[in-house]
């Protein structure tokens, strides 16, 4: 399913997949390098700006003062984003988004 997803854009539902993957202990590739915005299409644009932000490497009390937000709505997106591109820590995320996407 996953890569019938990839092959026909369907971003948000591979991200699912890649998600619901990796939940039952798949490995998953990452995408290709043509795969940065692919993930971010799966995330509303206010998860999109976030995820950028903490792939860069920011904190949480850095993206908040970014995009004059709290920490908890910060981290509430970020909940949100790891869960909508399966990965588990900033460190995945910044892996899936090319370090500095």
């Amino acid at each position: 399913a996953l890569v019938g997803f990839e092959r026909c854009g369907a971003a948000a539902w591979a991200a699912r997949a890649s998600g619901e993957l990796r939940a039952a202990g798949e490995a998953v590739e990452a995408p290709g390098p043509s795969g940065t915005a692919a993930p971010l299409a799966a995330l509303t644009p206010q998860q999109a700006r976030i995820a950028r932000c903490v792939a860069e490497g920011a904190t949480n009390r850095e993206v908040a003062r970014r995009l004059s937000v709290s920490t908890r709505t910060v981290d509430h997106h970020l909940r949100n984003v790891f869960a909508a591109l399966g990965v588990r820590s900033r460190t995945e995320l910044a892996g899936l988004l090319g370090g500095g996407a």
